[in-house]
């Protein structure tokens, strides 16, 4: 393998106040979770405001989302690799049931409440407002160009377990 050492893409200390000739030398890894948790405590101080939480917006879009109703038990394992826990969407399952934004049917299937869809359609565009904050000064282009990286530099690492480690 060729040493990297010295050239542009050389790893250099994360530093916030980076200037752009040295952003090739900075930690992908820091900057993605520095937007991470930049975007996620927006979104989330967003939704605080009127009372509901992510896991209860993505609970609320997996029961409406799906071309038949979800078990409690389906939406549980489609979405704890996204929460805070193991017990969280269970948990998020029974908020919303006692809020009355799901019922269950008889066949044990969620299904949102007419209060329910009032309030997924609310978080939608919230969402949508949330995006818009985000996304200012980011064309289209830019914003597909910069996700296509990040999709690539995890094919790179996670794709055949080889890439990264020929040492």
């Amino acid at each position: 393998m060729e040493s990297l050492i010295g050239t542009p893409t050389d790893q250099a200390p994360a530093n916030p106040a980076a200037t752009d000739d040295v952003l090739a030398a900075q930690p992908v890894g820091y900057w993605c979770g520095l937007a991470h948790t930049a975007v996620t405590r927006h979104l989330r101080d967003a939704m605080a405001k009127i009372d509901v939480t992510q896991p209860q917006y993505w609970v609320l879009n997996r029961v409406n989302g799906g071309p038949t109703a979800p078990s409690r038990e389906e939406v549980v394992a489609q979405l704890t690799h996204l929460a805070d826990g193991p017990y969280e969407i269970a948990r998020v399952v029974d908020q919303l049931l006692h809020r009355a934004w799901l019922r269950i049917d008889d066949g044990r299937r969620l299904h949102l409440t007419d209060a329910g869809e009032a309030a997924r359609a609310r978080l939608r565009e919230l969402a949508t407002e949330v995006r818009a904050v985000v996304h200012k000064g980011i064309s289209d282009e830019e914003y597909v160009a910069a996700l296509k990286v990040l999709r690539k530099m995890v094919a790179n690492v996670e794709g055949d377990g080889t890439a990264g480690h020929s040492f």
